[in-house]
């Protein structure tokens, strides 16, 4: 079922010369109405695929009538009630959202876009979660030192270059045709981890399969940038982070059928399978992009944006100094230091890690309608140092550290993500976000390697996360003194030749 019936609304008040004015002039809020007749109002503008209000006086009663139904596949179910409520409200302050809804009111094509990339970031959750929830019990199941499990994550990693191949492609060959190759193909090669008959093997398929999920990622973070209002591209990509978030808690929630037996931590390996049933459904529903059809600088390079990709990418490459060691060691550190089981890690994660999703819808928010500047520095430095305590932490301040970094931390994920889309033209948007990526990833890759060789030399985790730490820290600054604020700007303004494109040559005299 892709989206809910029509629903109607029906309220009443008592009949008064005031009530009935306000009532008869067109709500501009989750919706704007045009006035059809005194008495009865259609969409205009809004996320709906049907919408019509109707006034009726009965007596010493005014009626209203609202029939309406969200152009929102799937998903509707979430908008459902604080939709009715707001629906309910006789009140049409002009131009005003609820805290729920994007600071720009959306229309019906970007509403199904974005549900519709929201689905499909939840195979990216879940399978870029995969291997770093699996590789501690298939690494005791093959008898692998932590040296090795630090260079296998940094091996899976490394694949980041196949995505940087398919991504590309996305600039040239349009990113629809992208998202649906990669939204199959990464869940099919990812499946094959559970036939692996070595630490190698699985390795191998992950280190093809989760580069595929990072591109649909990137091109899917492209096309909510350019689908989605000025004033809501941080709130676009936070909704698309929640998406991925609840494909990781899949994972998350699965990772207890690992306690049944020592090799049952293949059975996670052939759940994101399941994904490929909304496949068709997506394609139905996916249109190219509107900036991609659009004329466009065609021939934009991101070496002409050098200071800008490097400004990013090395913020990139810092913040994971600490994030990669710090997610993909956390179950290690939890079941030898803290004698966790795979049920307790299951519910730590749950318990610790799902306020993330309150902190990501809270700093999408922020990031549009206060800056991305202020809530990036904020989140960035108040995260990494909890995520620090959380290692030195027992008991239940632990549980409370890891609490705290999660939801302070998630909130720098749209403020700072949405930099890696706006700062480049359409005609290099997609291969400059893949090449960040790139080198965020080799962040990754150095911060895994530096601690699996210090876990083995003995160094404890909270001292080793202390070290790591300094990365993000320098990002705090570098966020404060050299990145720009791009907050409800068009990215015609932010990136002049796609507009001078959309103009057309210069005409001759």
């Amino acid at each position: 079922m892709l989206a809910r019936t029509v629903a109607v609304e029906i309220s009443s008040w008592p009949f008064s010369p005031a009530r009935l004015e306000e009532l008869q002039q067109p709500r501009d809020d989750v919706v704007a109405e045009r006035k059809v007749d005194p008495h009865s109002f259609e969409l205009a503008h809004g996320p709906f695929r049907h919408y019509l209000r109707t006034l009726e006086r009965q007596g010493d009663t005014i009626t209203q009538r609202i029939e309406w139904e969200l152009s929102i596949p799937w998903l509707w179910w979430l908008f459902w009630v604080p939709m009715r409520h707001e629906l309910r409200q006789p009140t049409h302050a002009e131009g005003r959202q609820p805290w729920w809804a994007p600071p720009d009111r959306l229309d019906q094509r970007s509403a199904t876009v974005l549900t519709v990339l929201c689905v499909a970031c939840m195979s990216v959750g879940y399978l870029n979660t995969l291997f770093t929830q699996t590789i501690s019990f298939a690494g005791d199941d093959f008898g692998i030192s932590d040296l090795s499990r630090g260079v296998s994550l940094a091996v899976v990693r490394s694949g980041i270059l196949i995505a940087l191949v398919v991504v590309a492609l996305a600039d040239h060959r349009g990113r629809r045709r992208i998202i649906l190759f990669t939204a199959v193909a990464a869940p099919i090669i990812g499946a094959f981890g559970a036939i692996a008959p070595n630490f190698a093997t699985l390795t191998a398929t992950q280190a093809i399969g989760r580069p595929l999920a990072l591109s649909l990622d990137m091109v899917i973070a492209v096309v909510i940038a350019e689908e989605m209002p000025k004033g809501s591209r941080a709130y676009g990509l936070g909704l698309a982070a929640l998406a991925e978030g609840f494909g990781a808690g899949h994972c998350v929630l699965a990772l207890k059928l690992a306690d049944v037996s020592p090799g049952s931590w293949r059975l996670l390996y052939v759940l994101p399978l399941l994904y490929l049933f909304f496949i068709p459904a997506v394609a139905r529903h996916l249109p190219e992009s509107k900036r991609y059809i659009a004329p466009h600088d065609q021939t934009a390079r991101v070496r002409d944006h050098r200071n800008r990709f490097l400004l990013l990418a090395v913020s990139g490459l810092l913040l994971n100094l600490l994030i990669a060691p710090a997610s993909g060691f956390q179950n290690q550190f939890l079941k030898r230091e803290r004698g966790f089981s795979a049920g307790r890690i299951s519910l730590f994660t749950i318990l610790t890690q799902t306020p993330a999703a309150l902190g990501v819808l809270v700093g999408s928010v922020l990031a549009d309608s206060r800056g991305r500047r202020k809530v990036g520095s904020v989140a960035i430095a108040v995260g990494a140092g909890a995520t620090v305590m959380q290692f030195f932490a027992a008991g239940w301040t632990m549980w409370a550290w890891s609490f705290i970094g999660a939801m302070i931390g998630g909130a720098a994920l749209p403020a700072i993500a949405v930099y890696q889309t706006e700062l480049f033209p359409t005609g290099a948007r997609a291969r400059a976000k893949a090449g960040i990526v790139v080198i965020t990833l080799v962040g990754s890759s150095i911060g895994l390697l530096i601690t699996g060789v210090a876990l083995d030399q003995g160094v404890s985790y909270g001292w080793l996360m202390a070290g790591l730490a300094l990365g993000p820290l320098v990002v705090v600054v570098l966020v404060i003194v050299a990145y720009p604020e791009t907050k409800a700007l068009e990215l015609e303004t932010i990136n002049p030749e796609d507009a001078a494109a959309a103009l057309g040559p210069p005409a001759v005299p």
